[in-house]
């Protein structure tokens, strides 16, 4: 490897390591997450905007819940537009970080009875297959 002026001579750059590469992301996702925390705690910290922010948060929630709602009798994906809905409004009150626990609970809970009723269909049906099946010929 050649020599970077970064790091001396003699020893490769460490920022073209394969490893490092691999950091970035992580480490600029930590970045954007602590900055947006800071801000979030300045605007929190000011009585108007706190009050705004909040009622930004809770109309662009409940249209989102509202549409999930919606969904459900209508064509569309209505459990995922209730939960995407409660974690908007999540971020800014407790109430709904109560209701979107309960909310993946449920949802956990539903897909591992899905999945056990599957598995519950699939032995029926190959016992049911094998019960139809010609016994083999002992010729």
């Amino acid at each position: 490897m050649s020599p970077s002026p970064m790091s001396g001579a003699g020893h490769p750059d460490p920022a073209a390591s394969p490893m490092s590469q691999a950091r970035r992301p992580s480490r600029r996702w930590r970045r954007l997450r602590t900055r947006l925390r800071i801000w979030r705690m300045r605007m929190h910290a000011h009585p108007v905007l706190s009050l705004t922010w909040r009622t930004v948060v809770a109309t662009v929630g409940l249209i989102v819940l509202l549409a999930g709602l919606v969904m459900c009798v209508a064509p569309g994906p209505g459990v995922a537009g209730i939960i995407l809905g409660l974690a908007i409004l999540a971020t800014e009150f407790a109430w709904a970080r109560g209701l979107l626990r309960y909310a993946r609970s449920w949802g956990h809970r539903a897909k591992e009875r899905a999945v056990q009723k599957a598995r519950q269909h699939r032995r029926e049906h190959d016992h049911s297959a094998s019960a139809l099946r010609p016994a083999p010929d002992s010729d």
